[in-house]
């Protein structure tokens, strides 16, 4: 008999996504799951309004966009198996992908991973390119310069790699991130100082320094449409995914790593990206670029962008 596990969704203006990934769990394996919490972050269409009846869903409405690592913390802590799975909204459970990954916790010679991922297919059938390694600061830079758009063994994502077999990796995608609760409660969950983007790669991080590791399961998949609502705001999302690298660099580099870090990204990048996209033809996302930068230097000449 496998363990049970509790699920945690944060849902933000998902639209339908959320309705088919609840449909998913109910479809697949529902037995195997003690409590399924959605979060809303404040939502304004309307997509988490099917579960205000819902006896299978404990659906938790923050009022308010507080972040996903804050919103998957509070969800977790409202549940107590052995086991958190935080899914996005934007997935989907597949027949066999909480057995699958379950079983593999549960195998006595799996006793010290602590994170399990599963293949995430979208909806070309595609095995998207999911898994990461931990960043370094010159894998950082080379990003900041754009010298991972022509040698990809530079990047931190393992894009490289056809993710076809089973293997420990650094990290995998926070879209089916499977956890013991024992490891999430030793390392007092995700760092809510993250609002979006890195808080399960720091998560993933620390889990290894505790002596826990990550493993990408071949033998188990599950659909993952990408993108999610972040395709809505572009200019936002870049700020989030910049200014949380400049929160990771000072959180697990060195001074001067960090800030080597962080000034590639604040004043190299944004010619990168430019010239990248001039190259390319989008000059419809010129305006995102500027927007979110915007926003990233703005945050830090504040109080928060100098505190990390």
């Amino acid at each position: 008999m496998l363990a049970s596990v509790d699920i945690v969704i944060v849902n933000w203006n998902s639209g339908s996504q959320l309705f088919q990934c609840i449909a998913s769990i109910r479809a697949y394996r529902a037995a195997l799951v003690g409590r399924c919490t959605v979060v809303d972050n404040g939502s304004t269409d309307g997509s988490a309004d099917f579960l205000e009846a819902a006896a299978d869903v404990d659906l938790v409405k923050a009022g308010q966009n507080l972040g996903f690592g804050r919103a998957c913390n509070l969800g977790a802590a409202r549940g107590d198996s052995p086991f958190i799975l935080f899914l996005n909204p934007d997935a989907r459970l597949l027949p066999e992908s909480l057995e699958a990954a379950l079983a593999h916790m549960l195998a006595p010679e799996n006793a010290k991973v602590g994170i399990v991922g599963v293949q995430l297919v979208g909806e070309d059938g595609q095995v998207q390119r999911t898994c990461a390694f931990a960043p370094t600061p010159g894998r950082l830079v080379a990003k900041s310069l754009g010298l991972t758009a022509f040698f990809k063994q530079w990047d931190v994502h393992m894009s490289a790699w056809d993710h076809a077999e089973t293997r420990k990796v650094d990290h995998v995608m926070g879209a089916f991130f499977l956890m013991r609760r024992e490891v999430f409660d030793l390392l007092y969950g995700f760092d809510e100082r993250f609002f979006v983007y890195l808080e399960d790669l720091d998560l993933s991080v620390r889990a290894a320094q505790a002596g826990f590791s990550t493993t990408y399961l071949a033998n188990a998949q599950a659909f993952h449409k990408g993108g999610g609502v972040s395709e809505q705001v572009k200019a936002h999302r870049l700020f989030y995914s910049l200014r949380s690298r400049i929160q990771y660099a000072f959180k697990h580099f060195s001074p001067f790593a960090a800030l080597c870090v962080t000034c590639s990204t604040l004043l190299i990048e944004p010619l990168s990206r430019f010239a990248l996209l001039a190259g390319t033809g989008r000059w419809r996302e010129v305006g995102d670029l500027f927007r979110g930068y915007r926003m990233l230097w703005g945050w830090v000449v504040t109080d928060g962008g100098r505190k990390q």
